[in-house]
């Protein structure tokens, strides 16, 4: 029996949050079920990883999608490991390394790792590195990454009901039961409201401090555009010297060809900023009728404000008051020795509900965690 390395059990770990960022509930206790599985087989082979975490990972049918998405994304394009059970999606690259035959040696990399190993700890690595220094080849990794993430709203209690193991009793499947049976006793069908995620409204800003950031952002919004389940559609608007809705672009499944479609959009890209303007014109065009009303608002933005600050703090609490939750996530809060110094992060503070980075992959990973609600763990 061979135990993974320490590396590659963080990298395993790793691989679990992004399962969680992509919206399966891989949770601690599943993720121990993970590791032991793959304790008593070989996690250098890409077929025990794949299948120890799809049986113990997955706790729904839906999930299995994106467990094969992810698994593609993480594990540098391989193709998930044929059986009986066949794949939901079809990879979009050739195998990057061969599954092994029984009593086949795993292959191993240029550091003596088994191979799956290796390619779970290069990822891990990649979590922690600030997107605007990746290379070329770590920025094609990520971007497969990036669009397997969803980004659901913390959920909210619906006026529908749904059937549950407890709560008030149904009094239409209640009688429907009781007819069947010609109305001898039967166990109470009850019901319960359902839950639903809340609506998520992102705000890019686009201006020229936030150039080294604005493609993952983006990248991470369209991800977000198309990964919901269940929920009301996400609102994507940019923000530099004007505000740009640019819901209807993202909608283009293709990554690529939705990023053109909003490049080609906003007027303003590489500009100025000034976010109390466009903040303002926001929620009087859109906030204020709807859009952000019991929603979880996202701005994601390096708070350099050309404008008056004092603009910016009366709309951040107008935003505050009609959102349910206003979380701020600033690529720069990473750097050592930061402090919210600048004029306009320092005026929005105080209506923002949760402040976190958005330099790296495992940032963008606890983003969405607090967007569910979660504790980003």
């Amino acid at each position: 029996m061979r135990t993974a390395t320490a590396d590659g059990t963080t990298g395993l770990v790793g691989f679990a949050r992004a399962l969680r960022a992509a919206g399966v509930p891989a949770g601690p206790d599943r993720v121990a079920a993970f590791l032991a599985a793959l304790d008593r087989l070989d996690p250098g082979l890409r077929r025990d990883v794949y299948w120890a975490g799809r049986l113990t990972l997955c706790g729904d049918p839906d999930d299995l999608e994106r467990y094969d998405r992810v698994f593609a994304a993480y594990f540098d394009g391989e193709r998930p490991p044929p059986g009986r059970t066949r794949p939901a999606v079809r990879p979009v690259r050739p195998p990057a390394v061969p599954c092994a035959v029984p009593g086949e040696r795993p292959a191993e990399g240029s550091d003596g790792k088994p191979v799956a190993t290796a390619l779970a700890s290069a990822t891990e690595v990649l979590r922690h590195r600030d997107v605007a220094v990746l290379s070329a080849t770590e920025r094609d990794q990520l971007h497969r990454i990036l669009a397997v993430f969803a980004l659901d709203g913390e959920p909210r209690r619906s006026s529908r009901r749904r059937p549950a193991r407890r709560g008030e009793v149904d009094p239409r499947r209640t009688v429907r039961e009781l007819l069947r049976r010609g109305g001898e006793p039967a166990v109470l069908p009850r019901r319960a409201r359902a839950r639903r995620p809340r609506r998520v409204v992102l705000l890019l800003d686009v201006s020229g401090s936030m150039a080294p950031y604005a493609d993952a952002l983006l990248r991470f919004a369209h991800a977000a555009a198309h990964g919901s389940r269940g929920g009301p559609p996400t609102e994507v608007f940019t923000l530099g010297t004007r505000l740009t809705r640019v819901t209807r672009e993202m909608a283009r499944r293709d990554p690529d060809a939705a990023l053109a479609a909003v490049g080609a959009a906003v007027p303003d890209w590489s500009g100025g900023t000034r976010l109390g303007e466009t903040l303002r014109a926001f929620l009087d065009r859109w906030g204020a009728r709807g859009t952000a009303r019991g929603a979880v608002v996202v701005v994601l933005s390096d708070g350099w404000e050309r404008g008056d600050p004092t603009l910016l703090a009366a709309q951040m609490r107008r935003l505050a008051r009609l959102a349910h939750r206003v979380v701020w996530a600033n690529p720069r809060k990473a750097a050592p020795g930061y402090a919210p110094l600048a004029a306009g992060m320092a005026a929005a503070l105080p209506s923002v509900d949760a402040f976190v980075e958005g330099h790296s992959l495992g940032a963008l990973e606890r983003l969405a965690a607090v967007v569910r609600g979660a504790d980003g763990a």
